[in-house]
């Protein structure tokens, strides 16, 4: 029986490493219900948001999303630790992950979205719209 587990184990590993993040030739095509036991893979992917995100997300306020006050918003979205990077040329925040890359919003022990109903729309697209459209990143839970 110990022998057995071991070698489930084993093949559990090496299906983990069949999927690549970082290589979108290993990413299965999307099709309704992957989603229910999967690892929430994309979950670790950096995450683009724009203003109308921020204030979905209830991370800044209607008023502090005004065009031109962007720079601003980033300095203080960055000091606050939510916001890892901003690209002033396009507008788009990208949200900090923690340590082991996972989005700060994943809860580590169901591995769902504690903001679903307020997620960035980036998530909402996916995986229609992203690296490799309508494809995903599936690791089985």
């Amino acid at each position: 029986m110990g022998r057995k587990h071991s070698a489930n184990k084993k093949a559990v590993r090496n299906q983990i490493q069949a999927v690549n993040i970082d290589d979108l030739n290993t990413w299965v095509k999307y099709r309704k219900g992957l989603c229910d036991d999967c690892n929430a893979t994309c979950c670790t992917l950096p995450v683009e948001v724009r203003m109308s995100d921020l204030v979905r997300m209830e991370l800044i306020s209607e008023f502090e999303a005004v065009e031109g006050n962007e720079k601003n918003l980033a300095k203080q979205l960055s000091k606050q630790g939510l916001i890892e990077h901003f690209n002033f040329k396009s507008g788009i925040f990208t949200l900090t992950r923690m340590a082991n890359s996972d989005c700060m919003y994943l809860d580590r022990t169901s591995r769902r979205c504690t903001i679903y109903d307020k997620r960035p729309q980036t998530c909402r697209e996916h995986p229609q719209i992203g690296p490799k459209p309508n494809h995903c990143a599936y690791i089985k839970k």
